[in-house]
């Protein structure tokens, strides 16, 4: 009681304010999404790659990333006090106001769309409005409807490749098409395992993001190992049409198959422990995959 007392009285309304602002924005969730608009801009840049254009790139991209993870939890502020792991969130408990919260996500997503356009191009600006929206008022409204929403959110959720890409040079080709391609596929095994381990979280605010009845069982591991094993053509792609090496169809290959395995004891288990463990690969093997292909390139 005495540790809890102190540390109550060494938060002061500022640390509060700075912690409650991280948490609105997901900062950490934030940068491993603007991750793939850095690989996204390096790959097409390559030798000619510019610093500058570069961090301006990730501070717009982290802002309307931000913007749009706040905007989620405005619109399910009540849906949030739900859940064990929503519940301590800033606007659920009334910590921020939603006024201030609606305000902090419209200064940060204008501000990001502005930052992009003006230092990279138009359609780098563009892409990232469209994945600002599609997330915030479509893909969100949605998750309570139908488990349909996680197609629509893995368009949003697979633009920062192309975002990057574009920022370069201000128009899209093949090779960006098949990196939104591996981004857009990998994003089912990694929603639907993090939807297995939260089911019963997730069944609490009424979200419906579970194939198949939404029920974890086999037919959603089905599911599951489907798309995964979709991942090993998909991300070899890239080395079919020339925009890739042999090193990295190795490599990628390897990935895919330790992936497709995590999937398959997933699929025998039906265990919330193997999908925990799929969630886990999912986070190592996009930035591998990526990683391989920037490498490749250099």
């Amino acid at each position: 009681m005495e540790a809890t007392s102190l540390a109550a009285k060494s938060t002061t309304p500022l640390m509060q304010k700075i912690r409650d602002y991280s948490q609105f924005l997901k900062i950490r969730l934030a940068s491993l999404v603007v991750f793939s608009s850095g690989i996204g801009y390096a790959i097409a840049a390559g030798a000619a790659f510019d610093w500058v254009q570069f961090l301006w790139l990730l501070l717009g991209g982290f802002l309307i990333v931000g913007a749009s993870n706040g905007i989620n939890q405005i619109i399910e502020k009540d849906s949030d006090q739900l859940m064990s792991r929503t519940a301590n969130r800033p606007v659920a408990t009334g910590r921020m106001p939603v006024w201030e919260a609606a305000l902090l996500a419209l200064i940060a997503g204008i501000t990001g769309v502005i930052i992009i356009g003006i230092t990279t191009n138009k359609l780098s600006a563009a892409l990232g409005l469209m994945s600002l929206l599609s997330y915030a008022f479509v893909y969100t409204p949605l998750k309570k409807v139908s488990p349909f929403a996680v197609f629509v959110g893995a368009f949003p959720g697979a633009l920062p490749i192309l975002i990057g890409y574009a920022a370069f040079n201000g128009h899209l080709n093949l090779e960006a098409g098949l990196l939104f391609l591996v981004q857009f596929i990998w994003q089912f095994p990694h929603f639907w395992a993090i939807a297995w381990i939260l089911h019963d979280d997730y069944g609490k605010a009424g979200f419906k993001l579970l194939p198949n009845a939404g029920e974890p069982g086999k037919k959603n591991a089905f599911q599951i190992l489907w798309y995964t094993a979709t991942l090993i053509p998909v991300s070899l792609a890239p080395v079919f049409y020339g925009y890739a090496g042999y090193w990295a169809a190795a490599v990628c290959l390897l990935a895919s198959l330790v992936f497709l395995w995590q999937a398959w004891r997933l699929y025998g288990s039906l265990d919330k422990a193997d999908a925990r463990r799929l969630m886990f690969g999912s986070f190592i093997y996009l930035p591998i995959v990526q990683l391989i292909y920037l490498i490749d390139k250099i």
